[in-house]
């Protein structure tokens, strides 16, 4: 039996959480932690979700403090997509590239080599990268649940549990399907519930389902209407239906007997990511869908009475003055109950990012210095378009929304911290896959 912690930066994430339940039952000790400390572990496995993680300096010096104490480290989670980055980086013994269930057991039985799927790791100077490992099954043991997960506030829910995995879309700044494929995977419901009902006796009140399109649940090359409505009748049995939301849907993925069941048996809310109000821009990041369907996908879901929130990408790369402009068109005419803006950040090894890498630092958004309205805060173009969407969106929410001085200052930090990080992972695309690169 092993020591071991797995270490999810500020957030258990389900990731996480799931890992170190695999490790459990595989035989070891092991905890989960939010914070950047080892303790007594004989291995550390850390679950990082983000970019940005990669350019943490107390992350570099965490990683390289424990090796040098003759403990290993692994590295494992989303960011796994762009192992090369993660091993030039911080530095870790290996990493678990894609998902991770069957290959971490082996890892802290075998240690790291060549004839084991799924890792990275240098020798010699050079990356390893074994042959991948193939998909797991979607039934597992039950997660580690950390006994404070009923303080955790992930947009409202203390955590976002995984229905199935897979996405049918191919937007082109998104890994989920890049990560997990297209094929839908769908776990058993009755494995779900006993997994609910050991978060909640762990402390856990709100749970939300999954990170993807919640209506994909049962999809075999069409929507399991009723496994949806099953999955969701379940939750509000375990939870109540005030405790159980299932917010993230593709404007192509509902129906009216979804969207009633969303109605009835969870929060009550959507967030649908339209991301822009221009057909062009939706053609470009692969959405699949068009402005009319979005349109009609806030109809039919207000003729349920649910609350719309959207989510919406400002300085895409090919993002023109128009483009931006038939975003706050759409905002406009809809009046969504909430609004959601992020500055197109490139995830490696994504369409998105070899775009950022063919376009020009003139000719893209977050790089343009912004001439317009906002010259005098000194914006990007890209962070003056968040900037401005987000005071614009404030006018036309249902309920009166102020921009008062404190407002303007968040908005103000924000735009600055979105299009700082965005340059940031951009430089990284940029040295290790542009011209020249690692």
């Amino acid at each position: 039996m092993m020591k071991t912690v797995v270490i999810s930066p500020e957030i258990a994430t389900y990731g996480a959480m799931l890992i170190g339940g695999v490790v459990r039952e595989a035989g070891h000790e092991v905890a989960l932690s939010t914070a950047l400390a080892a303790g007594d572990a004989e291995t550390v496995l850390l679950s990082l979700y983000s970019t940005q993680h990669l350019m943490d300096p107390a992350i570099r010096e965490f990683v390289a403090g424990v090796r040098a104490s003759g403990r290993p480290v692994y590295v494992g989670g989303p960011v796994s997509a762009y192992p090369e980055y993660i091993l030039g980086e911080i530095g870790p013994d290996a990493v678990v590239v894609g998902e991770g269930e069957e290959t971490v057991p082996r890892l802290l039985k075998e240690g790291v080599h060549p004839g084991l799927p799924g890792i990275a790791y240098c020798e010699e100077g050079r990356v390893v990268l074994t042959p991948p490992a193939l998909p797991v099954s979607v039934e597992r043991p039950l997660p580690l649940i950390p006994d404070t997960i009923g303080k955790q506030s992930i947009r409202g829910a203390n955590a976002y549990i995984e229905t199935h995995r897979g996405c049918i879309g191919a937007c082109t700044f998104c890994q989920v399907p890049r990560f997990f494929g297209r094929e839908i995977r769908s776990r058993d419901l009755d494995e779900i519930r006993k997994e609910v009902r050991a978060f909640r006796e762990k402390g856990a009140v709100r749970l939300s389902v999954s990170g993807g399109t919640g209506s994909l649940y049962g999809y075999d090359g069409d929507l399991d209407t009723g496994a949806v409505i099953a999955l969701l009748e379940m939750l509000a049995e375990e939870l109540g239906p005030r405790n159980v939301s299932a917010p993230d849907i593709r404007v192509d993925a509902i129906n009216d007997e979804i969207l009633e069941a969303i109605r009835k048996y969870t929060i009550g809310w959507l967030f649908f990511g339209f991301e822009s109000g221009s057909d062009e821009i939706l053609r470009q990041m692969g959405k699949g869908v068009s402005t009319v369907q979005m349109h009609d996908a806030v109809e039919a879901s207000r003729q349920h009475g649910l609350h719309v929130a959207g989510c919406f990408i400002v300085g895409y790369p090919t993002e023109t003055e128009d483009d931006y402009q038939a975003t706050k068109g759409f905002i406009e005419e809809e009046m969504l109950d909430d609004v959601f803006i992020s500055v197109a950040e490139p995830i490696p090894r994504t369409p998105l990012a070899e775009l950022v890498l063919k376009t020009p630092h003139e000719e893209n958004p977050v790089y343009v210095p912004h001439t317009g309205e906002y010259r005098s805060l000194r914006f990007s173009e890209a962070e003056a378009r968040y900037f401005d969407l987000s005071m614009h969106a404030d006018l036309f929410k249902p309920t009166l929304h102020v921009v008062t001085d404190e407002v303007f200052n968040v908005y103000l930090s924000e735009a600055r911290k979105q299009g700082d990080d965005v340059r940031r992972v951009t430089d990284l695309i940029e040295r290790y896959d542009g011209a020249g690169g690692a």
